[in-house]
Parts: structure tokens; sequence; C-alpha cells
């Protein structure tokens, strides 16, 4: 039998053998994790961008799938580290959504594993990039330097600050007259602002350009990534150029059909078609480029992903959503499409007030009668244009609806936003799903104690009759956009959406309702240099069979009235409102509202209202 002092000498031993096992683990553990992250530094010759990104995309693949059970740790830094994971692996499924946040903390983390881990340094980044010859950067590089510049210096305001400091946002004529006249931003453009801006780029900095070329590439949104971060209107991208493989040809049309004239530009590809829409213009960056076909489609499979809506496929050519900073997306594919292309529209929700959006002479006047339709609960449609303004002036106007209204809004598309301009409000808005019509949505909104209901857009027959009947029994009033050009065309749309769905058989009782259903007409307008701005304010007049009120243009069951027009850059009142709407506006208001309302006719209006 083995003695006592023999057993605990076993003992003794195991639990050394034991200890020295663990200690090994846990070194080939941290050791394994090191070397997921860690390489040698290379020679700067073959250091190439396209080498750096390899290096970044499986370092953060091994960052976001490393095994921690074998790594020998503590529990409390197990937890940890299994809590980085985590996080890690929910930023880099975010950055790409439009979350500016989650962008930022993948790019510093891409920072540090290239200087900690590649051993960037100052040599090697000039080899990356030809920062110590800038003679040999493309216009790419030359932009993407000066824009970084700005960002530092303005943030998300850059582009804006660069296009009107250089005056790139004005109309360009050609050789051939004005008629040709477009926006458009050239490659001389560039260079001679890098020519006047550049500066020498400390060590950092380069590092900063680096990484986002590789981001942009990797995670982001290509040659648009930091674009669509600025405060600018939207960017779009795969709407000119030529396809790839060309533009289809019909059999039946003559071979020579497409023979152009010759002209000194070579044709452009469908992959270069950078534009941004700023301050109501469409401005080509004809110096951007996505590079290919297959980076364009990238984008485009990408951009819109945000909350799972759905695959892009043949058989569903186009999405219809939001991203994550509030932006709406669009995008199409073939064969819906002749080809890949997106756009993005981005909604301005700091400058949501009628004070910031209404400028020109009198401005006081649009502002004041907007305010007071919306505290007299008039049923409004705001109609223009696509990129005439209709989305934000709603945002601004909904400001003016008396705090104690709850609203129901119906959006295609989440672009409103209203919680987050009026968080305090009740507010609850719905879009349309794949599986949920426009109409359920409205339907469902009569249940929901709404006094106000707001439709971001009336873009279907369907949603148009759903519209004039919830106005007449649903809501206290309405607010909706409408593409319309004018009041008859309006009238006649709705009227027509009313025969379409059945809801009505007659054409002149399907009229004789939208006429009195609607009041008021705000119709925007957004002029060749981009300006936007309230056309006019037209009152919808129904003719009572025992009374008929004067009106300007009397039209079958109904007459209209403009209230107010700009003219040579000045809001004017024209014809006075009707007594019976200044007397049910005066009903829905307060009496400090209604006084001050009184006040408001009498003084752009005069005698018509003095008593």
């Amino acid at each position: 039998m083995l003695s006592a002092q023999m057993i605990n000498g076993l003992l003794l031993t195991c639990i050394v053998l034991l200890c020295i096992i663990l200690v090994i683990v846990k070194y080939r553990g941290s050791l394994r994790l090191r070397h997921s992250t860690m390489q040698v530094a290379p020679e700067s010759k073959d250091a190439t961008l396209e080498a750096l990104m390899e290096y970044i995309k499986n370092a953060l693949h091994e960052l976001s799938h490393s095994q921690m059970a074998d790594a020998g740790l503590h529990e409390e830094e197990y937890r940890r580290r299994i809590h980085q994971r985590a996080e890690l692996r929910r930023a880099l499924k975010d950055c790409a959504n439009g979350s500016s946040g989650d962008k930022r903390f993948v790019k510093n983390l891409m920072a540090e594993l290239l200087i900690n881990g590649y051993g960037l340094n100052e040599k090697i980044v000039d080899t990356v990039m030809p920062f110590s010859r800038p003679e040999l950067f493309s216009v790419q590089d030359q932009f993407e330097i000066v824009f970084y510049q700005y960002q530092q210096k303005f943030g998300v305001d850059a582009l804006s600050r660069l296009l009107d400091t250089y005056d790139l946002a004005e109309m360009r004529y050609s050789q051939q007259g004005e008629e040709d006249g477009s926006y458009h931003i050239t490659a001389e453009d560039i260079r001679y602002i890098y020519d006047y801006e550049h500066r020498p780029l400390s060590f950092l900095e380069k590092v900063d350009i680096i990484v986002q070329r590789i981001y942009q590439h990797y995670k982001g949104f290509s040659v648009i990534d930091d674009i669509r971060d600025q405060r600018i209107d939207g960017v779009s991208g795969g709407v000119s150029g030529v396809p790839e493989g060309g533009i289809p040809v019909s059999a039946d049309w003559p071979q020579d059909h497409y023979a152009f004239e010759p002209t000194s530009e070579p044709i452009a590809n469908g992959y270069e078609s950078v534009w941004i829409f700023y301050k109501g213009k469409t401005i080509h960056l004809s110096f951007l480029s996505f590079g290919s076909e297959r980076e364009l489609k990238r984008v485009c499979q990408n951009i819109y992903k945000y909350n799972y809506p759905g695959q892009l496929s043949e058989a569903n050519g186009y999405k219809v959503n939001e991203m994550k900073d509030g932006s709406r997306v669009v995008v199409v594919r073939p064969p819906f499409s002749e080809s890949w292309a997106f756009f993005v529209r981005k909604f301005d929700i700091q400058s949501a007030s009628l004070e910031q959006l209404i400028k020109g002479e009198n401005a006081e006047f649009p502002i004041q009668l907007l305010s007071y339709l919306m505290k007299g609960s008039r049923i409004t449609a705001i109609t223009g244009a696509q990129g005439s303004g209709k989305t934000t002036l709603l945002m601004a106007m909904v400001k003016h609806i008396y705090a104690s209204y709850t609203l129901r809004v119906q959006e295609m598309a989440f672009e409103l936003h209203l919680r987050s301009i009026y968080s305090r409000r009740n507010i609850l808005t719905f879009r349309e799903t794949d599986h949920i019509s426009g109409q359920q949505g409205l339907d469902l909104q009569k249940k929901t104690d709404g006094t106000v209901n707001i439709l971001g857009e009336v873009a279907s027959d369907e949603v148009a009759a759903w519209m004039i009947q919830m106005s007449q029994v649903a809501s206290l009033f309405t607010i909706f956009t409408h593409h319309a050009k004018t009041f008859r065309d309006l009238v006649f749309s709705l009227r027509n959406s009313l025969l379409k769905t059945g809801v009505f058989q007659h054409e002149g009782i399907a009229e004789e309702q939208v006429v009195h259903v609607i009041n008021f007409d705000v119709h925007l307008k957004r002029d060749a240099e981009g300006r936007r701005y309230i056309e006019r304010i037209t009152e919808c007049v129904p003719h009572d069979p025992d009374h008929t009120d004067s009106g300007s243009s009397s039209v079958s069951s109904y007459s209209y009235r403009h209230v107010m027009e700009y003219r040579n850059g000045r809001y004017m009142a024209m014809e006075p409102l009707t007594v019976k709407s200044t007397e049910e506006m005066c009903e829905q208001m307060n009496v400090k509202d209604a006084g001050d309302f009184r006040r408001f006719l009498t003084r752009y209006w005069g005698e018509a209202y003095e008593s």
C-alpha cells in the first residue's frame, strides 16, 4: 500500500501538471487570437489597397467569429470578449444600413488593425497611395482628399460648403448655346480645387483616407459612401450612360435607327453615373465612377437591406425602403429597369419649419395662412412635381396643428419621421408592406383614435378613394400630398380614382364628393434654377344648388379661387377666402387664434372682412 506521503506527492505532481497544461492552453489561445489580427510588416512594395482590404476582411472575420471557449480565459474576461464580439458583429451589420455611429466604430477598428496589426507606417502609406507624389493622384483621389479636409472642418455640411464655395451648383452651358444647359461637375473642376485647397497631410490623416477607401469598397457604398452621409437632398446612381451589354435594339427597327451624329465626347458607361440632388438641382458628378457594373450592382444589392424588406429579384424588380438615418431608398434592377440603379432621398428634419422653408418678399403672408389652415382644421392637399418640397413642407405644417390632436400617418415608406420632430405628440405611422396594402392601413386607422390623418402620398386609386371616404367620416381633417399640376387636375385625378375603384359609377356624383372634401390646395414649384416656392394656394368652392358663391373659374359642380399667388418674387394676396370657410375655420380655433385670424384676414383683404 502507498504511504500517505507518496499519495500527497502524487497529488502535488498532478496539480503541478494541470497548472502547466492550463498555462500552455491559455498561452496558445491568446497567441492564436494575437496572430488572427497580427502579421509581420510587409515590404512596402507589396502593400496595395487590395492587399490591405484582404487583410482587413480576414482580421474582422477572425475577430467576429473567434472561438472563446478554448482561449483559457477567466469568466469575467470571457464575458467581456463575448460582449465585444457581439458588438462588433452588430456594428458590421448596421454600418451598411446608414448608421453613422457604427460606421465610425468599424472605421476606427480598421485603422487600429492596420497600424497595430498590419504594421502600416509612413513608408507603406505612401506606397498604397502616392501621397509623396501628388501628381500621380487620380481625380477620385484628389476629390476624396479635398472632401476629407472639408469634412474635418464642416462635418455633414462639407459637400454643401464645397459646392457653394466654388459655385459648382450653377448651370453650365456648352459652346452650342444656352438651350443645352445642365448641372455637372467635371474632372477639371476637381483638379483646380485640389491645386488650390490641398495641404500636407499627417500620417493619421493619410490612414483615415486609406481606411475610407477600403471601407467603402468592403462595407460601404463605393464612391457615394461619404456623399450619402452629407446634408444634401439625395444621391442616385446608375441613371445615365450606356448599360452593360448596350442598349437593346428591336429587330423590327432599321439598323441605322440608333445612328447618331458623332460627337467629341466619348460615350459614358452606366457605372459612370453618380448624381446628387442639392437645393432642388440634379447635379452630375461626372468625375466619379463606380469603376465597374459589378460594383454598381453590389451597391444596389446592399443599400436597401435595412430591417430585411425582402429580396430584390427578377420577379420583384424594385424595392422601396428606408435607411437607419431616415433616408428613403429606391432600388431597381433588370429586367424591370434597363440597368441597376438606386435613388436615396434625404429629408432635412432640422429645416422643417415654415420660416426656414418659405423665403421671398412678403413670405410672412403664406406662413401665417398655412398656420391658420392647420389651426382651422382644413383638409389640405400639397401638390407639386417630384423634388418640389412637398414632404418637407408637410413636416413643417404639422407644427401648427394643435398639440392636443392625435395624428395617424400612412406612408409607402417611412419618410416624414414626425415623431423625431415632435417627440411629445401622440403620433403613429403605418406603411404598406408586401402583405398589408395602403387601403388596409387606412381602414385600420379608423380604429386607432386618430384626430388628424396624414397621407405621405396619394399615389394609387385605392388610397385616393379611401382618403376621400376617410375625410368624410373618420377624422377631423386630413393632409396629403399629390403630384397634380393644377387644381383641376387634382379634382379630376381623385374623381377618376373613385370611378376606377367602383366606389361611384356616376362621374358627376364622384366629382361632387371630391370637391366637398378638399378645402385647400397648396401647390409647390421648383424653377430651372432649383428655387422652391409656393406657386399658389387655392380654395375649393363647391357649388350650392340654392346659392352660388362667386369664384374665379366656374367648372361643373365647383369653382375655385386662388387666395395667394407668387408673382415676380413676391407672395401676393389675391381673392379672399369664402365667408363659409372663414366661419368654419374660426369654429375650430381657440378664442385667441380666432381673433388673430380675423385680424389677419382684415390686414390682407381689408373691406371683404370689415363689418
